[in-house]
């Protein structure tokens, strides 16, 4: 036999195929075999040593022992998926349930009656399984609406090139469903995998819009990617839709009404927001039955997020994206719907997921016998248009869930791979900056080319990156390794856009013209902020610098502070550092032990507490490393106060006054910090290198205030949200470590 078998559209031309796709024998065909081998990749792909979500083990080898050729009996594998759902309703509509013994007993007749030796008795026996099972239901039957999944991590334990092969491999598993199974639907969402498809398979990719077309193939989500639902800046979440849903418009002829995201770690108060902007008035997810503390109150309800957009949620009540169809899903289905008597109708995704694979055929066949069998839920082939709408038709009883979607589990995501969330934030900000810049320099100078193909292509690539088991840092290090490879892409292709609309819209040097400074502010707001402004002997100067908002401005002479930055010893080893506006004063550790506001006399740091105070925990979770950080971390708090170098003045005033100090956590580690304050600036600056050689521990800096109020207001995509600063109930203790604005992440 050959090492291949092409399947048109499955193989690029000059790439060798590791794989075997094999067609299920027909009942047309009885003479035809089928081929059964466990095929299995060597190394790296596979889990690793002692866990499933350990790195993987480059060593690890599969053998193959045995192959074989077999004879596929239609009959008999009909009598298996007959005999499975009986038993399955026996053991599970319970004792008092006269439907479960009605199903053991027709599953003893089977056996009475069935004779391996002859075949012409499974007949007989498959009639008296169909007899029972098309025993109907009543008219008030709970609906579930089972559709095709197949949830492919765009990466995690394996890198972006392996997920191309997962969605050829899984697509055209279902694709070949579909041609056996004409109501069969499949839905499938991010805009990314499938241009991947699009690129590299053209031919199953011209299937799939030819399923699509028919309504077999449904396109959901519409985003780039099944992105974090918490990191990524307003910006960012908007163009995930921008560019899903023009994806979608350009290869489908359609757009997406529901945001599809069921693996995030948590959802945003303001995407609600954001999704009726795009288009988008449903959503559907199901993390939130991860839930640590508390159980989630509703499956179907009303999302309001903070300017009162609200969009119709549901949570499958199977709470899954991988159900088997088996009878215990279908009446756990029916038995966890929180929202009982509020709706009948619930969404129930089949297939395997994760790491692709998708419904199978002996899924479909369970959903067959299980349509309108008495004693199970109403079973329906759906898509998510026809569910939505059933939800619509009647939503006078749904309750309605306001603010953020906190998932009460992985909050070690906000800062795992510390690396991966800073080339974040720069890529949000550069690609920001060169959009500015770039529609100045269209709008003023008509020779200026804006820049729309590469920064299309610069910001797919971002988006790509924050994928939800990427930018939270839960993948594995060969996933890291590309995504900094984009980073770096993005920088270096933007740092030279950037430069060209800037030269574009000055005209000559991007900086110096004569003795002139030009300085440019994207930000929508006007700045008054110190600078390092260049001299024409070579070296640097700091200077005070006034700007206007989304323009720039010509230095000549910088501006003269009204209040100068003075930078004070004290002869205890201790600072003083005021620039008219502020009043911190630093020990000899650099920890700040006074913070005031001259203007109106407030203290800000509380008696016997000090701010800038690093401190070390404990990180020892209990499973998913990467992914979480529990409560009881809390409790193993240990200050670090080991000086390496006290605290001494840098720049001793001026526009700027600057102190430096270092610290050692251990024998390996160690923090050097900048501590500035400029002329004019209401904040302190903190720059802070930490070299870090340490395992299962937590570093974080502290800054205790003096202010009372039960909540705090914290900055999210396009706006601000409050928590509790109180554990007074177990909502409250649940958020003990959330994310906040610029990746930052704060516990109380």
């Amino acid at each position: 036999m050959e090492d291949d078998i092409p399947v048109q559209g499955l193989t690029k031309e000059g790439e060798k195929s590791s794989y075997i796709l094999m067609e299920n024998l027909t009942d047309e065909d009885p003479h035809s075999l089928e081929l059964y081998v466990e095929l299995a990749c060597n190394g790296l792909f596979g889990a690793g040593q002692g866990s499933m979500i350990s790195p993987p083990d480059p060593d690890r080898k599969f053998t193959l022992y045995k192959a074989e050729l077999v004879v596929f009996n239609r009959d008999v594998h009909e009598l298996l998926i007959d005999f499975e759902i009986l038993c399955d309703m026996a053991k599970l509509l319970g004792d008092e349930n006269q439907r479960s013994y009605q199903a053991l007993y027709t599953a003893n007749k089977m056996v009475n009656a069935c004779n391996v030796d002859d075949p012409s008795t499974f007949a007989e026996v498959h009639r008296l399984a169909s007899d029972f099972l098309q025993q109907q239901n009543g008219e008030s039957q709970h609906t579930v609406h089972a559709m095709g999944h197949c949830h492919i991590d765009t990466a995690w334990l394996w890198p972006y090139e392996e997920t191309i092969r997962k969605c050829a491999r899984s697509w055209v598993s279902a694709l070949r469903l579909m041609e056996k199974n004409t109501s069969f639907i499949f839905t499938c969402s991010q805009a990314q995998q499938l241009e991947w498809v699009k690129s590299w398979y053209p031919g199953l990719y011209t299937q799939i819009q030819e399923y699509a077309e028919k309504g077999q193939f449904v396109i959901v989500g519409g985003t780039w990617v099944e992105m974090d639902g918490n990191l990524p800046s307003g910006e960012s979440m908007v163009r995930q839709f921008l560019q899903g849903q023009r994806f979608f418009q350009q290869e489908f002829g359609k757009q997406c009404c529901e945001f599809w995201l069921p693996d995030t770690f948590g959802y945003s108060a303001q995407l609600p927001q954001i999704m009726q902007g795009c288009g988008i008035t449903r959503f559907l997810t199901q993390k939130l039955s991860w839930n640590l503390v508390n159980e989630f109150p509703h499956h179907t309800f009303f999302w309001e997020g903070i300017d009162g957009s609200r969009v119709l949620s549901h949570f499958p009540p199977g709470n899954s994206y991988e159900m088997k169809c088996k009878v215990e899903e279908l009446l756990n289905t029916v038995k966890n719907n929180k929202d009982k008597g509020r709706v009948n109708d619930s969404a129930f995704l089949f297939g395997f997921g994760d790491g692709g694979g998708g419904p199978t055929q002996d899924m479909l066949d369970r959903l067959q016998r299980v349509q309108d069998t008495d004693g199970l839920p109403r079973v329906k082939q759906s898509t998510p248009e026809i569910f939505f709408s059933m939800l619509e038709a009647d939503t006078t009883m749904l309750c309605t869930w306001v603010g953020e979607l906190f998932l009460e589990l992985h909050n070690g995501s906000y800062t795992s791979q510390a690396k991966i969330k800073k080339g974040n934030r720069k890529c949000e900000c550069i690609l920001r900056s060169i959009e500015v810049v770039s529609s100045l320099a269209s709008v003023q100078k008509n020779s200026f080319q804006y820049p729309s193909s590469q920064l299309q292509h610069l910001w797919r690539l971002l988006l790509l990156n924050q994928f939800h088991d990427v930018l939270p840092g839960t993948c594995i290090q060969s996933v890291v390794e590309d995504a900094a490879k984009y980073y770096e892409e993005i920088q270096s292709s933007g740092n030279d856009l950037l430069k060209e609309a800037i030269q574009c819209l000055l005209g000559g040097s991007v900086q110096e013209t004569g003795k002139n400074i030009n300085v440019l502010n994207t930000l929508s707001w006007e700045r008054t902020e110190v600078i390092s402004m260049p001299r024409l002997e070579g070296d640097e100067v700091l200077a005070l610098v006034k700007v206007p908002s989304v323009g720039f401005a010509t230095v000549t002479n910088p501006l003269v502070p009204p209040h100068p930055v003075m930078v004070t010893s004290q002869g205890d080893g201790s600072v003083v550092m005021e620039n008219g506006i502020l009043r911190v004063m630093f020990d000899s550790l650099g920890r700040m032990t006074s913070l005031s506001h001259l203007l109106y006399q407030r203290e800000t740091i509380p008696e016997d507490c000090c701010g800038n105070q690093f401190v070390m925990f404990d990180d020892v979770p209990l499973y998913w490393d990467a992914w979480d950080v529990m409560d009881y971390h809390l409790e193993t708090r240990k200050p670090v106060s080991q000086v390496l170098k006290s605290l001494e003045v840098v720049c001793p005033g001026g526009v700027r006054g600057s102190v430096r100090h270092s610290i050692r956590i251990s024998d390996t580690s160690k923090i050097r910090q900048d501590i500035i304050l400029d002329a004019c600036c209401p904040y302190v600056k903190f720059k802070t290198e930490v070299e870090w050689h340490e395992a299962h521990r937590f570093l974080k800096v502290e800054f205790p205030t003096a202010v009372h109020s039960p909540n705090a207001t914290y900055e999210i995509q396009f706006g601000h949200l409050q928590r509790p600063t109180h554990r007074n109930t177990s909502w409250d203790w649940a958020r003990f470590e959330f994310a906040s604005s610029k990746n930052t992440r704060c516990h109380c």
